[in-house]
């Protein structure tokens, strides 16, 4: 190290908040302050006319409280943002339906009890447009991609070294929000059970069918005894709207780099696929609802398509 350079220390957690006085946040600073003013406050009021021992009784569990809100945490978040945020749980309306506009009250001749008024569900995503893009309103769009995955343990330290070097010139290289979300969504065999025993009747030697026969009933059994999960990575890029044409403007900047992603990741030995409109909608869906089972995507409208019943209409 030549003269003139120096160290900094780079903490693990680029997102911890600073410390100002020894180990303590301004916020723990501002919980403990606020709770010693508080105490001081009121033992000027009532300290000459209450007995010592009963203001020692009444500021030792308030000061319990401040010291477990400043230090305290609950799954890793604070406990003052915990309680603020069961506070407004239990506040917001629990029954949300999805309207545009304000659900009125119910008419005064209904004798009825009503129950708790639902309220409107507010949701980021206005919508799918034809080339699979979210539109998110004033927010601007994302685009969404369904990318595969590489076995990073069985590689040798020099193919792991290369993995994390390609992936982190792609995250040195993004130039806007991105959003990698790995989720867990359910397996339905049954069109696979269907397909072995459809085909094994068409098989030419019977002990050909007699084992998908048998490969059928396993993968039904391990189906009926088991929840059956599949792992899913996916890629979101979101481009804000800005000005007049600022929807097209930034479809096409996410579009572009979607593919910048594309390029660079394929370093890895990873493939991504852009999800088009009906595979965006599928998605969404069971977002909404991830112990239902999966929709086909053929069975999903999209956005402004008439819904028919088919022959039966």
């Amino acid at each position: 190290m030549s003269w003139g350079e120096s160290i900094a220390r780079i903490p693990a957690d680029v997102e911890q908040p600073d410390k100002i006085l020894g180990s303590f946040t301004a916020r723990q600073v501002a919980i403990l302050g606020g709770t010693g003013g508080l105490l001081y406050s009121a033992y000027m009021a009532v300290g000459d006319r209450a007995p010592l021992i009963v203001c020692a009784a009444v500021a030792l569990p308030v000061s319990v409280v401040g010291i477990l809100l400043a230090i305290g945490q609950h799954d890793g978040v604070s406990l003052d943002r915990y309680l603020l945020a069961a506070i407004q749980f239990q506040r917001s309306p629990k029954h949300l339906v999805s309207v545009s506009e304000d659900i009125p009250m119910p008419p005064t001749w209904i004798s009825a009890s009503a129950g708790p008024q639902p309220a409107s569900l507010k949701l980021p995503a206005r919508g799918v447009a034809g080339d699979g893009l979210i539109d998110l309103g004033p927010d601007g769009v994302a685009a969404v991609a369904e990318v595969s995955t590489v076995s990073f343990a069985l590689r040798t330290p020099d193919e792991q070294d290369a993995l994390v070097a390609v992936f982190g010139r792609w995250l040195n290289s993004l130039s806007g929000p991105a959003q990698v979300l790995v989720r867990a969504e359910r397996v339905d065999l049954s069109d696979t059970i269907g397909a072995l025993e459809d085909n094994a009747r068409r098989l030419p030697h019977p002990a050909l069918a007699s084992a998908a026969l048998e490969h059928a009933d396993f993968l039904a059994n391990l189906s009926a005894r088991h929840d059956l999960l599949r792992r899913q990575v996916l890629l979101i890029i979101r481009e804000p709207a800005v000005g007049a044409n600022g929807r097209d403007a930034a479809a096409a900047r996410a579009l572009r780099r979607l593919d910048e992603a594309s390029r660079v990741l394929g370093a890895c030995g990873l493939t991504t696929r852009l999800l088009d409109a009906r595979a965006v909608g599928a998605l969404l869906c069971s977002c909404f609802d991830p112990t239902a089972p999966a929709l086909p995507e053929d069975e999903i409208a999209l956005p402004g398509e008439v819904i028919t019943r088919g022959d039966q209409w």
